[in-house]
């Protein structure tokens, strides 16, 4: 087993006692601090970070030496894969990512394979293999990936999207079609996911950013069976530790039960859901991760500091909480009020692993 200074994280997902909640941030390595941002500037553009391993490692490390986070994410894209697929990801500055040439029609959907992430992804894996390098035991290394239901948004739509019109009318006019792209995308989302655990990754998350979109049946039709079949072929133990699993469907707070039987270790949950209810519906079948508003961080350190406690007391005693805010860090935030959020999950929660 390779050794680790602070495995309370991996612990906590598993619901193993700690002697305090582990927290970790969603976009913890971003564009909050000043150092990213003058990295940024001198690489280029954002996929000069993310396609240089050198560039993506020291990203990933910049907020750990500014806070004592219980993991590092790896400083990525959800959109990588269908970039490797030819789609020609490209960035507008204030609008967000979007393809030069988006999946609209049949032709385009017969004409996608699955991505070899060891060839086509090779440097997001020289990323987490140098990432390793440098955490050298401190804390666990998560990967990610986004969701086939997410990633396929993107890809049919073309950009960030408020109505779904383009993959919703896909998937309800032509849902055979649908699913032939769903199912490429789960097949190369577990690749590249078994590809960044074989490369160094210690535990690994599924943003399905956008699932919260859909009606019940249409989640679990085409986005909760996905992300089943990707978890139930990984590779779930690597260097002789569980490899856990992160499913975090933003909006997903009706459909936890569900969730909780993919065979997943932890469900992400965003500011909406309730802890505490959340815990009592799926009881000891998984870890919960999460789950404070991003905006509370706006506010101040004391307001951020009873947010914190709040959450914890719903959460209540026991392991198997991960400290988390709902979803990701905004780039308005002061890496100040970051440090408050952190020292109160720190201070305020080892009452709660007494025993």
């Amino acid at each position: 087993m390779s050794t680790l200074e602070n495995d309370r994280f991996l612990r906590a997902l598993l619901r193993e006692p700690v002697d305090r909640t582990p927290i970790w941030m969603m976009r913890q390595a971003g564009r909050y601090l000043p150092e990213y941002r003058e990295l940024r500037a001198r690489a280029g553009s954002f996929m000069d970070l993310c396609t240089n391993p050198e560039l993506a490692c020291e990203v990933t490390l910049q907020p750990l030496r500014r806070y004592p986070m219980d993991a590092a994410i790896l400083f990525s894209d959800i959109l990588t894969i269908p970039d490797a697929m030819g789609l020609g990801l490209h960035f507008v500055e204030g609008e967000g990512p979007r393809f030069h040439k988006p999946v609209r029609t049949a032709a385009d959907i017969e004409a996608l394979s699955v991505v070899d992430a060891a060839r086509d992804l090779k440097y997001v894996m020289d990323a987490v293999v140098t990432i390793r390098r440098e955490l050298n035991g401190s804390v666990p290394l998560i990967g990610f990936s986004g969701s086939p239901w997410t990633l396929a948004t993107y890809m049919v739509e073309g950009a960030s999207s408020r109505e779904f019109a383009r993959v919703k009318t896909l998937a309800f006019n032509q849902p055979e079609l649908m699913h032939q792209l769903l199912s490429v995308l789960a097949d190369s989302v577990t690749d590249y996911l078994r590809c960044q655990i074989e490369s160094g990754a210690q535990a690994v998350q599924i943003f399905d950013t956008w699932g919260g979109a859909l009606s019940s049946e249409a989640y679990r039709e085409f986005s909760l069976q996905y992300m089943q079949r990707i978890v139930a072929n990984l590779p779930r133990e690597h260097e002789g530790r569980r490899v856990p699993v992160i499913l975090f469907t933003k909006n997903g707070g009706l459909w936890l039960e569900s969730m909780a039987e993919t065979g997943a270790d932890c469900l992400g949950l965003d500011w909406t859901a309730d802890i505490g209810s959340a815990r009592a519906r799926v009881g000891d079948r998984v870890a919960l991760q999460g789950n404070m508003d991003p905006a509370f961080l706006r506010a101040s350190p004391q307001r951020i500091r009873e947010e914190v406690g709040s959450i914890l007391a719903s959460f209540g005693s026991g392991s198997g909480h991960i400290f988390n805010l709902g979803h990701g860090i905004t780039p308005d935030i002061d890496p100040d009020h970051v440090t408050a959020f952190v020292d109160a999950v720190q201070e305020l929660s080892p009452q709660y692993h007494q025993d």
